[in-house]
């Protein structure tokens, strides 16, 4: 058996037989590893020949892609337990690795709702170029026309896989992943999920399981590669000719020397103590201690050491090790044999200056595995008792469950312990005091990705010191690579091409989405809030009417408000300040601007969705005249949610102007109008979406589709009969006009908001489904002794239902699916319904 490969749109073996790959806790041989015979510069080619179709997806629908991949991986995650118990690894270790991974996924999923609602990204804010504002410059970020190479480490072949492909996807760009040969088999589990859920475009994602040592020797500058693993073999693919030639993109994560500090303050009997130990002991044997950001230095205050050395080891005598299946083990495996030889020759070498006092490489007892046949070993911990004189422990790397406890004198001593590993990807510090906290951050800043500060406050809801989060940025200075990962947008950006771009507001404006102030208004036909949401566009604009500040309009929101500021109220105050006469209240200007062009009629605009930004340029004083000029910015798409009708958010640029400054006049000129701007500000609506999904179902609609209906028609779906479908309706309408209510709701009571919220959407009822009021897989026996008769009654039933809710408009009624529905909600079922069975017999 081999590890497969997805190229090209295919699986297939690699040649010749390979390396084995064994079962790191039994030793079995179960697959093998080769790339033989994969042709490099055509999976990189088809990658990028197939890109197109994730750079046309907007971010929203990158987005969505996401989530549905990571509810779609979610389902099948007991298979992946049971594939990554092999590598090793307990089911906590599993959980970190797997759902972790499916996390990224989730997390950057979410991130849709920053980007702007197209394919390409508009970066920052405007920039005026001249002084008349009719040459300006805005940075774009579209998607890199390549593909992205991930190069990944063993010990975590999902969440490795995973935190790259989420944030290279939703960027609009395809990957091709190599994991590493030793868990490839992991991966490439994962991946058959992926590729036969067929969520995600042909292209986007190809998998090499194992090595491909010429896998950068056609890259282009178009792509982007990321390596994680040793910083050995960092160095030397950083520096490859190809990369520096073509100019590539290159992130690296490399494995540190991590350091965790305790407090001076935090002494034995604290819960920092405590906190401290227990998170040592965690980073030490969660997975083995194969984390890149374990702790591989734990730096102490000299007058602890032997505290901290005697409780670290008390901890560490509970932790089982064994077969990471069993629920009592803690620790598993190393992930092969050969790397048990590489850790303990790492250990060797730091013992030429450290002692070990705790552990050692004899044979010990495996919890239900045989210790010589696994890749198992014992926690082990070092001290180094002169970290300063002595380097070693800062530069050698043990990549296992061993770390090194080494003294401090002070925090100047700690911070430069700390930098002493020549930059790592996370530190740590374990204290109470905020002061110590803040003097060891911003001085070690300089030499670590990340820093956790981990005390009794933050304790039960810290990710810990080894837990890469995919909104922070993953990686560090120096020995880490110098690269970053993850860190929300900043990832995402770092797969597209930022180009500054120059020209006139109009212009620009068309080319970002965006309206750009002084662009030229696109006069809206009809009222901007009359239109939906799909048919508002950026930069369609209303002028509103004139509205004059009244003394008694100041004094009347003074009142309302409780706002007495002295230039509202005390017009004796004024004198030394920017006020003139009474001011009318900032609020009050955006208040009343809201009165102006606020449609008052019902339309699509269902809600004030909020504020993004006010500025108030200059006082507006009592008999002062305002307008109004109200302009769609930009629009941002939105998932359904609840029980509300399907929308997107508008943001409106509201620009508010003193008339009084053209006589009275509403100015006409640009120069008029920026003279007289006095107030700019962005609100948002929801706007409702069209609805284009199904026929509204009028009379007319209803009784031309039952007329159509014959009785031999056969339904493109199901088994019904033209009478079934006809007494199956007549049915509903007769729930839901209360003639029948004699039954229970089927669905459970916690799934029924859900269920209840389909109703709202505008997707189609889904096929085949069984009426639960049905014998499931048998057709209920027809009441009428003809289809004419059933056409008849349904007519009927249709009617009562009309009118019972013209009787009783704020009636509820149950119906077995949904539960209790409102008058509107039987509307919206209604339409659902008819829509869905006039469909099967194809009479709409």
């Amino acid at each position: 058996m081999k590890t497969q490969h997805y190229i090209q749109g295919s699986w297939i073996d690699g040649k010749g037989e390979g390396t084995p790959i064994l079962d790191s806790v039994t030793g079995e041989h179960f697959t093998n590893v080769t790339t033989e015979g994969i042709d490099v510069p055509e999976v990189l080619q088809y990658g990028r020949s197939k890109g197109g179709a994730l750079r046309k997806m907007t971010f929203q629908e990158r987005g969505l892609m996401l989530k549905k991949l990571a509810f779609h991986l979610q389902k099948h995650k007991r298979s992946f337990y049971d594939v990554s118990f092999k590598t090793g690894a307990t089911k906590i270790d599993s959980w970190v690795d797997i759902e972790g991974g499916f996390g990224n996924l989730f997390s950057n999923a979410s991130l849709r709702k920053l980007f702007p609602n197209q394919p390409y990204h508009v970066e920052g804010d405007p920039i005026d170029l001249s002084r008349g504002g009719r040459f300006m410059a805005h940075h774009i970020m579209v998607p890199r026309q390549g593909v992205a190479v991930h190069i990944n480490a063993f010990n975590f072949p999902v969440w490795g896989m995973l935190e790259k492909c989420a944030v290279n996807w939703m960027a609009g760009m395809p990957a091709v992943v190599l994991p590493a040969p030793q868990s490839a088999y992991l991966t490439e589990a994962v991946v058959k999920v992926i590729i036969d859920s067929g969520i995600l475009p042909e292209g986007a994602l190809q998998l090499i399981s194992g090595t491909k040592r010429d896998i950068l020797d056609t890259v282009e500058s178009q792509d982007v590669v990321t390596f994680t693993g040793s910083a050995a073999t960092g160095r030397k693919l950083k520096t490859h000719p190809r990369l520096i030639e073509e100019s590539v993109p290159f992130t690296m994560e490399a494995d540190s020397l991590n350091a965790s500090i305790l407090g001076e303050d935090a002494t034995p009997g604290t819960p920092e103590f405590d906190l401290f130990i227990k998170e040592v002991r965690n980073e030490m044997t969660t997975k083995c201690g194969q984390k890149c950001t374990a702790i591989r230095r734990i730096i102490v205050p000299e007058n602890l050491i032997e505290d901290v050395q005697i409780s670290l080891g008390k901890a560490l005598d509970k932790v089982t090790y064994g077969d990471p299946r069993l629920k009592e083990v803690r620790m598993g495996t190393l992930i092969d044999r050969k790397q048990l030889e590489a850790v303990k020759n790492s250990v060797n070498e730091i013992a030429k200056s450290a002692d070990i006092v705790y552990g050692d490489f004899e044979t010990g007892k495996a919890v239900g595995a045989d210790f010589e046949k696994g890749a198992f070993m014992k926690p082990i911990l070092l001290r180094e008792n002169d970290p300063l004189a002595n380097e070693t422990a800062h530069v050698t790397e043990a990549f296992g469950p061993v770390s090194t406890l080494m003294p401090y004198k002070n925090l100047e001593d700690a911070i430069e312990l700390s930098r002493m590993g020549k930059g790592s990807l996370v530190s740590s510090i374990t204290t109470n005091d905020d002061k110590i906290a803040k003097e060891y951050t911003v001085n070690a800043a300089t030499h670590h990705g990340r820093i956790l500060v981990l005390n009794r406050e933050s304790a039960k809801q810290s990710t810990g010191h080894g837990s890469p989060l995919p909104n922070l940025i993953h990686g560090g200075p120096g020995r880490a690579g110098g690269g970053e990962e993850m860190g929300g947008m900043r990832g995402i950006k770092h797969y597209l091409q930022r180009c500054a771009i120059q020209g006139s507001p109009t212009t620009l404006t068309e080319i970002t989405g965006i309206y750009q102030p002084n662009a030229d208004y696109k006069e809206a036909e009809k009222h901007p809030f009359a239109y939906h949401w799909e048919d508002i566009q950026p930069g369609m604009s209303l002028k509103t009417h004139n509205r004059t500040i009244t003394d008694t309009d100041i004094v009347n929101f003074g009142n309302l408000t409780w706002d007495h500021f002295y230039a509202h109220t005390d017009i004796t105050s004024l004198d030394g300040s920017i006020f003139e006469q009474r001011t009318a209240h900032g609020y009050f200007i955006i208040s009343a601007a809201a009165g102006l062009f606020v449609y008052p009629n019902k339309g699509p605009v269902a809600a004030n969705y909020g504020l993004e930004e006010i500025r108030f340029l200059r006082p507006l004083y009592h008999n002062d005249t305002i307008h109004v000029r109200l302009t769609c910015k930009e629009k941002v798409d939105r998932e359904q949610k609840g029980q509300e009708l399907p929308s997107g958010i508008v943001k409106w640029f509201v620009e508010v102007f003193d008339t009084n400054v053209t006589d009275g006049k509403i100015p006409e000129t640009e120069a008029e109008e920026k003279e007289a701007l006095v107030c700019i500000a962005t609100i948002l609506t929801m706007v409702q979406k069209k609805q284009t999904t199904f026929t509204e179902i009028t009379d007319e609609v209803f009784e031309n589709s039952i007329a159509k209906l014959e009785e031999n028609q056969k339904p493109a779906w199901g088994e019904m009969s033209p009478q079934h479908m006809v007494e199956h309706l007549e049915t509903s309408y007769r729930i839901a006009s209360g003639e029948i209510q004699d039954f229970e709701i089927a669905t459970p009571e916690k799934y029924l908001d859900d269920t209840r919220a389909t109703l709202w959407n505008y997707k189609k009822m889904p096929k085949n489904y069984n009426f639960p009021l049905y014998k499931e897989g048998e057709l209920f026996e027809l009441k009428h002794s003809s289809l004419n008769e059933a056409k008849e009654k349904l007519k009927e039933s249709r009617k009562e239902y009309i009118e019972f809710f013209k009787r009783n408009p704020n009636a509820t009624l149950k119906n077995a699916v949904f539960g209790e529905l409102t008058k509107y909600e039987w509307g919206l079922l209604e339409r659902k319904h008819l829509n869905h069975h006039f469909s099967q017999f194809e009479l709409l």
